[in-house]
């Protein structure tokens, strides 16, 4: 009986795990349109942060969009957090190339030190997505994607080369765990990171080998951060200085600013639970819509409220205002 129980609660803990993801310390790339908004960097703060908590550990930051801001924004955020040698990457070919209306990038390239200049300066993301890939063991990496879905499409379409001579999609699935991704609106909706690149984000939900634990718009809609970020007399980080440049310019952050992007940064290091509960099945995407598909078998999962937004909320606030291990 005893053994019958302990492989009863083997079983149920297995499939747990495989609903909500990765509770082991993650590998972890971020991919990231930083500039057309600013939760990105909210976003990137902890993505830092639980790095440097020994919650994860960072193998890169890669751009989904060539705007010339945005992989020095990146430069910046990376070096002010003490990993100026953390690999980036951006799009060479047909890509979004989006700024930020409230020019915070502006502000934010010429008050703090970087080295890349330009984001036509960075490595190809696709490139580095593979070499960064090819250098880790099988099934442990977690990929985050916070905006375009043009970078992991490229790679699905990647062929063998000096990295790997494993083409794009079977790298991914010997190398990548599972994918987080801030896209869609559930059960149904159209959002921005999946109708900008539609093709993109088309050929991913579709042909992804991994399992996508997906942070819909919904969700972080919710949760607004920033107040106390900026309120902080204490903090002095570009993080910080984004916030106070971008919230008084954009309308309807007066209290504060949606939090779509922290959500996946989050579940992806930590887990779903306690924060958030999930639902299971398959998402569609069609001309830049999306619908979904119930399935308890199926290879995605949206998140649903669990736990108080307003908690979510200041536990990522507190990870956003997060100083660094050297400040």
């Amino acid at each position: 009986m005893y053994r019958i129980v302990l492989l009863l609660s083997v079983f149920i803990t297995s499939s747990a795990y495989a609903q909500i993801g990765n509770r082991q310390t993650p590998a972890v790339i971020l991919d990231t349109d930083i500039g057309p908004d600013y939760d990105d960097v909210g976003a990137m703060a902890m993505f830092h942060a639980m790095a440097d908590r020994g919650e994860m550990r960072p193998l890169a930051v890669i751009a989904s969009n060539k705007n010339e801001l945005v992989i020095p924004s990146i430069d910046v955020i990376n070096t002010w957090f003490g990993r100026p040698e953390l690999p980036v990457g951006a799009p060479k070919g047909n890509a979004p190339d989006y700024g930020a209306s409230q020019k915070w990038p502006e502000m934010l390239v010429a008050k703090y030190p970087h080295k890349i200049k330009n984001t036509t300066d960075a490595p190809d993301a696709v490139e580095t997505y593979r070499k960064v890939l090819a250098a880790q063991p099988d099934n442990s990496v977690t990929i985050i994607t916070i905006g375009f879905l043009t970078n992991l499409s490229n790679l699905l379409d990647s062929k063998p080369d000096k990295n790997s001579l494993l083409s794009g999609e079977d790298l991914v699935r010997r190398k990548v765990r599972q994918l987080v991704s801030m896209a869609g609106a559930f059960p149904e909706g159209r959002e921005y990171n999946v109708f900008t690149d539609s093709l993109a984000a088309e050929k991913v939900f579709s042909q992804w080998p991994t399992q996508i634990i997906l942070s819909g718009f919904e969700i972080g809609n919710q949760i607004k951060t920033g107040l106390k970020l900026v309120a902080n007399e204490r903090l002095d980080s570009p993080v910080k200085d984004v916030y106070v440049h971008a919230m008084p310019k954009s309308e309807g952050d007066a209290q504060g600013r949606m939090s779509w992007d922290q959500t996946a940064v989050l579940v992806a290091i930590r887990g779903v639970q306690p924060y958030f509960g999930v639902k299971r099945g398959k998402m569609i995407v069609e001309g830049g819509n999306n619908t979904w598909r119930d399935d308890a078998m199926g290879p995605h999962a949206y998140l649903t409220e669990a736990m108080p937004l307003d908690q979510v909320g200041a536990l990522i606030e507190g990870l956003m205002m997060w100083e660094g291990k050297n400040k």
